[in-house]
Formats: structure tokens, C-alpha cells, sequence
């Protein structure tokens, strides 16, 4: 009878064991606001403009779902995965075109020593190194404080779809990483394919980082690869043309809790035929079209669970075309306090203004929050109040 029950026992023991050494979590962020815009077009994209006050989904951080898991295999490698689905809380309804995991989907191994090595849809270095040195995506501005058309992807709003990825863990607060998009399609290996490389060092309250991204594209639309690395069939593009280069650094310093950062990046696209405007590609039929973006921002925590921020942004673009060359310039301001009810959960306020000059009364250059319906004309204010919450 002792020895059946010592059996039993070590059963026991051993399926607990097991079960510690393996884990599959539920995660996800539910973010809802109503919000106010002045001067947003009535129908197309010469129509004239009037104020709109709407509920939207993730003003601030993307509404989202997911699953991630990680098995210990032992000595320090576990196999790990992660599927995550973007969804809008106003309707219920799928983002990133219908995929049921739009955001990111992929499978690998980690090291405990060395990284991470994962294969599927993912996201480049500028989103996992710069991106949280700015107030944009995973900094605290989130969505509504993207740069123009979310040109450098500091949003997260473009994945690499069949990608490579290598990550490194922190040697002395030096990180590094590089991935490759296969542009999955025979006869034609180069034509929608991608890579990115990235590097980022801690030293105490500083922080930097750099990253590089480049899709290679045949020009023209009877040669796109559409299920190519950057797709166009889920929305998962910033711009269609030719090849795409992004690249920039930044820096973030930290006080307490509080912070200031600045980010400098540059994006450009050859042969470029439309882009990524109000949720959607408008037409832009040029042989190049570049922009340089110059962020400051700032962080400031009141009390540990009351907090204002706010960035300055001025962008500089070009557009060439047949018809001659145009250089509009943006400038936008992005205002935020942010209260924390739980760890949670809180509450915002965000207001962006946006002016734009230069454009030559082209409607791609008219002002844009985001992936809110876009000004008719050169200036827009939006402001959103609204509540997050985290599980």
C-alpha cells in the first residue's frame, strides 16, 4: 500500500513538473475612445471637409489578442510560439484584412545564451529598436502620434510575412539582430523580398538604437508579387513601387520614471504608385518619394499613476514626378495625459494637430491622423478620449 501511494505520488510530482516546464498564455489589449476631428473629407478625396465625432479602436495601442508559449526542452533552449490577432473593438470585426493572426504569427527557439531564432510573420528592427524610443507604436503616443502615413513603420502597421528572424539577448546592454523576408515566389526570388537588421544599447537610464529595412519590388503593377514578405492583400503595406529602404537611430534618457527621447529616420520608395493614407493606398504615381522625420519627445510622471507626454514631429518629404517635383513638409504636435486606475487599466487623453505645406494641392499630401478619413486640405485636429485595458 506505501509503495502504491509513493507511486501515485511521484506521478504526481512528475506531471506538475512537466506541466511547470511548459506554459501557453492568454494576452491582449482592448482600447476604445470617442473622438473628435475637425475638417475630415465628407466623400472623396477632393471633397470638401466638416467635423466628425466618432468611436474608434485603438487610438492609442491596436486592439489585439493573442497566444504565446514557451516549452523548456532544457540547458537553457525552450521552443516558443506566438500568434497574435488584431481586432476592432467598435465592431468585432478582424483587422489586417481578415487574417484571423494579422499581427504576427511565427514559431522558433530561444536561447538563454545566445537569442532567439523564429520563422513566420513578423515585425523588422525599427519596430522592436526605435519604436520604443519614440512616442509612436510602443512608445506612449502610440497610433494617433505616427509619423506621416506611418512612412518609417515606427506604428508597427507592416510585417514581414515568410521572414527569418535572429535575436540576440543583451551582452552588456548591446543587443543586435537580422531577419529575411522570402518573397516565396518561383522565377522571381528578388521581387517582393525584404531584409532588416537592428542593434540597441542599455547603459543605465540611456538608451540607443538603429535599424536598417529594405523590400526589394519589381516596378510596375503587372510585375507586383502580392503574397510576397510586404503583402498587399491585408493591408500590410506602406508603400507600392519599386524597392522600399527605412532606416534611422534614436535615443531615450530616462528619468525616474519620466523620460526624453529623439528619433531621426528616413524612408524612401523607387518607382512608388501609391500610398498608405487613411487606412487605405491612394494613388501616387512618382519615380521616387522619400521623407525625413525628426521626433523629440517627452514623458513626465505627476504622481506614479498620472502622467503627461508630448512629441514634436516635422517631416520632410519629396515627391518626383513627370509633372516636376514637389517637397511638402509636415508639422505635428501630440499632447497626452494618461491616468492609471489599475496596472491594468487607464484612462487617456490625446490631441494631434497636424499642418501641412507645399503639397501642390496634390490630396495624398492633404493632413492625416493615423488611419482616421484625412483632412481636406493641409491642417487637422484630432482629439480622443479614451480608456485601455490590458489583460
Amino acid at each position: 500500500m506505501k509503495f502504491r501511494h509513493l507511486a501515485t505520488a511521484s506521478m504526481l510530482l512528475s506531471a506538475c513538473a512537466a506541466h511547470a516546464q511548459s506554459s501557453v498564455t492568454l494576452f491582449g489589449v482592448a482600447d476604445e475612445s470617442v473622438v473628435y476631428v475637425n475638417n475630415q473629407r465628407t466623400g472623396g478625396a477632393n471633397s470638401s471637409g466638416a467635423s466628425n465625432w466618432l468611436v474608434n479602436s485603438g487610438s492609442v495601442t491596436t486592439s489585439r489578442w493573442g497566444l504565446r508559449g514557451n516549452e523548456d526542452l532544457g540547458g537553457g533552449l525552450a521552443a516558443v510560439f506566438w500568434l497574435e490577432n488584431g481586432f476592432n473593438v467598435s465592431s468585432g470585426k478582424l483587422n489586417n484584412g481578415g487574417d484571423l493572426f494579422g499581427r504576427q504569427a511565427y514559431v522558433g527557439l530561444t536561447d538563454n545564451r545566445v537569442g532567439a531564432l523564429t520563422l513566420g510573420r513578423q515585425y523588422d528592427f525599427l519596430v522592436d529598436y526605435l519604436a520604443p524610443l519614440s512616442a509612436v507604436g510602443a512608445g506612449f503616443g502610440g497610433n494617433f502620434a505616427d509619423h506621416p502615413y506611418d512612412n518609417d513603420n515606427l506604428a508597427n502597421d507592416l510585417r514581414l510575412n515568410n521572414s527569418i528572424k535572429f535575436s540576440s539577448v543583451a551582452f552588456d546592454g548591446f543587443r543586435a539582430g537580422a531577419m529575411y523576408g522570402f518573397s516565396n515566389d518561383a522565377g522571381a526570388f528578388a521581387n517582393n523580398r525584404a531584409y532588416s537588421l537592428g542593434a540597441s544599447y542599455a547603459y543605465g537610464p540611456l538608451n540607443v538604437g538603429a535599424a536598417f529595412l529594405q523590400i526589394d519590388r519589381a516596378a510596375g503593377a503587372a510585375n507586383a508579387n502580392a503574397t510576397g514578405t510586404a503583402s498587399t492583400g491585408d493591408t500590410n503595406v506602406l508603400t507600392t513601387g519599386g524597392r522600399q529602404q527605412i532606416y534611422g537611430v534614436g535615443a531615450k534618457y530616462l528619468f525616474g520614471k519620466s523620460q526624453v527621447g529623439f528619433v531621426w529616420t528616413h524612408s524612401s520608395t523607387n518607382d512608388v504608385t501609391g500610398i498608405w493614407q487613411g487606412g487605405s493606398i491612394a494613388a501616387l504615381n512618382g519615380s521616387n518619394m522619400k521623407f525625413d522625420n525628426f521626433e523629440v519627445n517627452g514623458r513626465y510622471f505627476l504622481t506614479p499613476a498620472f502622467s503627461l507626454g508630448a512629441s514634436y514631429t516635422y517631416t520632410m518629404g519629396q515627391f518626383d514626378a513627370v509633372s516636376g517635383t514637389l517637397k511638402p513638409k509636415w508639422n505635428q504636435v501630440m499632447g497626452q495625459a494618461d491616468y492609471q486606475l489599475s496596472k491594468r487599466t487607464d484612462l487617456y487623453l490625446e490631441g494631434v494637430y497636424q499642418h501641412v505645406s507645399g503639397g501642390g494641392g496634390n490630396p495624398a499630401f492633404d493632413a492625416g491622423v493615423f488611419s482616421l478619413t484625412p483632412a481636406s486640405g493641409s491642417e487637422q485636429v484630432v482629439v480622443a478620449l479614451g480608456m485601455r485595458h490590458r489583460f
